[in-house]
């Protein structure tokens, strides 16, 4: 179950290959964010169309992966940079993030219909 509490949130910077599963993006926590995936924290990734998130969340006991799929639009999303490929956000700013693209979605739905109609 995907819980905020008490937990860091990760997020990597540009893209990452949404083919990979648990293994794979655990991997990619361990040997390039050079931290441990079965601490108490979440994963964030993002393919490279933006549409998809997977979040990699470690529970006792095993793991979680979460993902979502928008149907339109896109998230916003951090390019990658050598110096930096990880954020650390709050709480707050990955409801923002998981939240903010269902706006994006209404308004190009509204756009479609407003094209129809006319």
């Amino acid at each position: 179950m995907l819980t905020f509490e008490g937990k860091q949130i990760y997020l990597a910077c540009g893209h990452t290959d949404m083919r990979k599963a648990i293994d794979g993006l655990g991997a990619i926590v361990q040997n390039s964010f050079e931290l441990d995936p079965c601490s108490p924290a979440l994963f964030v990734f993002c393919n490279r169309k933006r549409n998809r998130i997977k979040i990699l969340e470690w529970e006792i006991g095993g793991f979680w992966l979460h993902m979502k799929r928008l149907d339109k639009g896109h998230f916003r999303w951090p390019a990658a940079h050598e110096d930096e490929k990880t954020m650390i956000l709050n709480h707050e700013e990955l409801s923002h993030l998981l939240s903010g693209p269902g706006l994006d979605q209404k308004l190009r739905r509204k756009q479609v219909v407003g094209k129809l109609v006319i």
